[in-house]
């Protein structure tokens, strides 16, 4: 055997892919659009599907960060994985008692909808006072 494919052999097992489907467990806020599922096994970082929340040393950052931690932390937690990743986080809707925790804190004026990729599901929601927060380049729909 030729000793690429070889290599390529040993390492298409080692390949990470995103998980897709759903995951329950406890959560733990990291920030604002970023949370932490504690189940069975390793926990799960999960990034909030079309949610933009500043970071945690932006303006308003630890204000999102602080909210979400009101909502969700030490709660049980579902997550809807769409089986993206973005920085190594995987992405999903995640709710606890059946409410969108992403719809949440953007409802609370602390977060964006970040319609490039949450298709503006969460557009209604948005409060003016949320127009001042950071909004990534990266949520804007691509020409």
């Amino acid at each position: 055997m030729h000793p690429t494919i070889l290599l390529l052999a040993l390492l298409l097992p080692l390949t990470v892919h995103a998980a897709k489907g759903t995951i329950t467990g406890t959560c733990r806020v990291k920030d604002g659009d970023t949370i932490w599922v504690h189940g069975q096994g390793d926990p799960v970082e999960v990034r909030l599907n079309g949610v933009a929340a500043p970071e945690p040393k932006e303006p308003g950052g630890k204000q999102a960060t602080e909210y979400l931690k009101t909502v969700c932390d030490g709660q049980p937690v579902k997550c809807e994985l769409d089986g993206s990743k973005t920085r190594g986080r995987e992405v999903g809707i995640c709710y606890v008692n059946d409410a969108d925790i992403g719809a949440a804190v953007i409802s609370a004026g602390l977060a964006r909808d970040c319609t490039r990729f949450s298709g503006g599901r969460y557009a209604g929601l948005e409060k003016p006072e949320a127009k001042h927060l950071a909004f990534p380049g990266y949520c804007s729909p691509r020409q």
